[in-house]
């Protein structure tokens, strides 16, 4: 849950809507939406809207390097506040807005949201590394890793309007983490909807090699505590990685686990290895997939002349929910969002091959893994871009996923240590 500092920020917004008009994007009272938010990160970085145009200025961020701190003992430090942010989604009082976010059942796509969360943690990073002396900044800010999204109300009305708060929580020499909270205006209150957790990387005007941040500066008990949280997010992510399966063997007690799972398939009738039964009420692995492409049109872009990351997100959000969908033969609930981790940025022209799992199923949940890979028809190379963790929620118990193969079995074995990381046991 989020920390309650950041009501206690709420007096640093009007500094925000300020910056805001002072670059001409916002009313002077009234703060920003969604479309202000992506116009400044344009502003920021000088990108265009013009794809022809949009190429050039991209070419001419390489002169910015020169502007590039040598360490980050050159930049001031900042305090959380001056990267808080409010930022309006007005679909109560918008209608053909409202029509972007709305799916056949009247509810909100959240996908959309997993784009604006991503455009929001842009943002708040640029302003915490804001200065006012210079016209653009040089440093390209992109996503590295969706940490965590814990769902506290799982209905989002599509005719009441949004709002998003966050500032920076934690900065490393070269990384950033955001926290944002989203609530909705409903029966004349503001209700918490959601809570996340991004990292952000700054990279040079190139996007090639690692650029150094404003390191950040706690003001109080409570902003001390946000930032040592950021410090064990990083240790946790450390110490999953060194224990990832791609890596080392399972512990004893999921070797026992795979075993069970195993055992239970055998046939009796048969002194077999090879023989294998599907037990009552469950499903194979290998028949729980769901693949897509999509092709990556300019359109898509990100103000870095790559694919943008909202936009993955929000393909493989919906790919994943179809998959759970179909699994569980209802229209499920989103429960959280787990490591997002985006391993390498994906270009224009891409071919985007989208592979769902589901991996992991106790009761009424779904776990669901998202691959995502670009393939070159020319090489014949496939090349890992994103892998999507999901949680999702059934109306009723599902059938239990049985994996068959030792690789299933240790996809079966991930996916129980999401499900854990944010379900619990």
């Amino acid at each position: 849950m989020l920390s309650p500092r950041l009501l206690l920020l709420r007096s640093a917004a009007s500094l925000t809507t300020r910056s805001f008009c002072a670059g001409g994007v916002s009313k002077q009272g009234r703060a920003p939406d969604m479309a202000e938010v992506r116009n400044r990160l344009r502003e920021i970085v000088g990108a265009s809207t013009n794809w022809s145009d949009h190429q050039q200025a991209m070419a001419e961020r390489v002169s910015l390097s020169s502007m590039l701190a040598k360490s980050q003992n050159d930049l001031p430090a900042k305090r959380m506040k001056d990267s808080y942010l409010e930022v309006h989604l007005p679909l109560g009082s918008e209608p053909q807005l409202r029509e972007k976010y709305l799916t056949f059942h009247n509810t909100v796509r959240f996908g959309r949201i997993l784009e604006d969360l991503d455009s929001l943690a842009v943002l708040i990073s640029y302003s915490h590394t804001y200065n006012k002396a210079l016209k653009r900044s040089p440093l390209s800010i992109v996503t590295a890793l969706v940490d965590k999204i814990d769902m506290r109300q799982h209905i989002i009305y599509p005719d009441c309007d949004i709002k998003f708060t966050g500032h920076v929580t934690w900065v490393g020499n070269t990384s950033i983490e955001a926290k944002m909270h989203m609530s909705q205006f409903h029966d004349g209150t503001y209700s918490p909807i959601l809570d996340a957790t991004f990292v952000m990387v700054a990279r040079d005007p190139e996007n090639k090699r690692a650029a150094f941040v404003n390191p950040l500066r706690p003001e109080g008990p409570e902003e001390e505590e946000l930032f040592q949280e950021g410090e064990a997010n990083k240790a946790r992510r450390v110490a999953l990685s060194t224990a990832s399966l791609l890596k080392v063997a399972p512990v004893d007690e999921e070797r026992k686990i795979v075993h069970s799972l195993f055992l239970n398939t055998l046939d009796p009738k048969t002194v077999s290895f090879r023989s294998r039964v599907l037990p009552p009420n469950s499903v194979w692995m290998e028949d729980a997939k769901l693949k897509g492409l999509e092709i990556c049109h300019p359109q898509e872009r990100n103000i870095f002349n790559r694919i943008f990351g909202g936009f993955l997100m929000r393909k493989a959000y919906e790919l994943g929910w179809a998959n759970a969908c179909s699994y569980g033969g209802c229209r499920p609930s989103l429960v959280a969002v787990d490591d997002i981790l985006f391993q390498r940025p994906v270009e224009i022209g891409s071919l985007l091959l989208l592979s769902s799992q589901v991996c992991y199923t106790q009761g009424k949940y779904i776990q669901v893994r998202v691959h995502s890979e670009v393939f070159d028809p020319l090489t014949r190379q496939h090349n890992t871009t994103n892998v999507f963790h999901f949680t999702f929620a059934s109306d009723r118990d599902v059938p239990n996923i049985i994996p068959m193969t030792y690789g299933e079995s240790m996809l079966y074995l991930d996916g129980k240590r999401h499900f854990n990381q944010t379900v619990g046991e």
